[in-house]
């Protein structure tokens, strides 16, 4: 299922939103410019590499490797990984970010990254390939939206179809979570799937729950409208 629109319009212009799409896709086209070798190194430089942010934690020195949490929200992998996530973002970052207010909206995004590392750490402390994207925080995102707008209406293509069809959001992020626990417990104690599968499920929940854990907390704080019509992509 991939969203393209959602009834929520937004009061405010989410240029933090917006910068932190435009940021992804500087860094890929700075990526395209390298070697492969080149790119490699890059991951491990600025990837999350779940071992060394273990050790770090129990000999911390210097700041390097937790900056990773932050930089890794910024590196992705290929097309498919930065146009998925980009597009999650777009569709449904700007109500978040509209919701919280711009510089906290930031301050959220980040914690939910941290808090994305820190699930896909605690389950697999011995993981010694990097981990790079930001479906973590912007599963945070979803997370929020969740809690404030679980009724809004989501235009989502249904594949292999590929007509866009109006969707509760309570219902598209919640087979998103499933889909994601169920993958992430398929995982455990299966390095070889794991490695097949290539996607660090466990920061997505983490990332998730974060988010929806802070909004939760903050929600009796929020002001947010309830109907509009959307802020998205029209076509695929």
């Amino acid at each position: 299922m991939i969203p393209v629109s959602d009834s929520i319009r937004s009061r405010t212009f989410p240029f933090v939103n917006l910068g932190l799409i435009i940021a992804c896709a500087i860094v890929f086209i700075y990526e395209l410019t390298l070697s492969m070798r080149d790119v490699n190194d890059f991951f491990f430089d600025h990837g999350v590499v779940p071992k060394q942010i273990a050790d770090w934690l129990h000999s911390p020195s210097g700041v390097a490797e937790p900056l990773t949490v932050i930089t890794a929200a910024f590196v992705h992998a290929g097309w498919l990984h930065l146009i998925g996530n980009m597009l999650y973002l777009w569709v449904f970052g700007d109500n978040v970010e509209d919701a919280l207010g711009h510089a906290k909206y930031l301050l959220f995004y980040l914690i939910a990254a941290a808090g994305a590392v820190a699930l896909q750490v605690a389950i697999n402390a011995n993981e010694v390939v990097p981990m790079v994207g930001a479906s973590g925080a912007i599963a945070g995102v979803l997370g929020a939206y969740l809690v404030l707008y679980p009724s809004a209406r989501v235009r989502t293509v249904i594949a292999p179809f590929f007509w866009a069809i109006p969707v509760p959001a309570f219902v598209l992020i919640g087979l998103w979570f499933v889909m994601n626990l169920f993958s992430g417990i398929a995982t455990l104690g299966n390095d070889t799937l794991a490695q097949q599968q290539g996607v660090a499920f466990f920061a997505h929940i983490g990332g998730f729950a974060t988010g929806l854990v802070l909004v939760l907390l903050l929600r009796p704080f929020i002001r947010v409208r309830s109907s509009g019509h959307g802020r998205g992509v029209d076509m695929w």
